[in-house]
């Protein structure tokens, strides 16, 4: 399990499954098997938490308990080449009885890797336009 650092997974993870729980929001992707990343089969982790949540102090608590749940819970419940990205909630992340956390962290992953395999994109297909033409 490593963790993700660059923006871009953490935009391309924003984009795929989502499993909101009380304690947070779990986003999880399947990468492509052509994406450059070093050990192919190997799980990502990315952890964010907005101002949202409060001061450096408070965001940075969140963020320490949202490591060590998924330290926990990923290895056993994640599937390899997998993308997953918690993001924290207010009045909550920093809150939440931890075994809570926990538990809602393995039904989060079981939910995801429950629904349809996502199409892949037509490589013919026109990107879709957002805004004014």
């Amino acid at each position: 399990m490593t963790t993700m650092t660059r923006r871009a997974d953490f935009l391309r993870a924003a984009s795929a499954r989502r499993q909101g729980t009380a304690g947070f929001l779990l986003q999880a992707r399947r990468r492509d098997p052509a994406e450059p990343v070093e050990p192919s089969g190997a799980m990502r982790v990315g952890y964010t938490c907005s101002k949202k949540l409060g001061n450096a102090v408070a965001r940075n608590r969140a963020k320490r308990r949202l490591r060590a749940i998924a330290r926990e819970v990923i290895p056993a419940e994640g599937r390899g080449g997998w993308d997953y990205v918690l993001v924290g909630r207010p009045e909550a992340t920093a809150t939440r009885d931890f075994a809570e956390m926990r538990a809602d962290l393995a039904r989060a992953l079981a939910r995801v890797h429950a629904g349809p395999e996502p199409r892949s994109p037509d490589p013919g297909a026109q990107p879709r336009r957002r805004g004014k033409r």
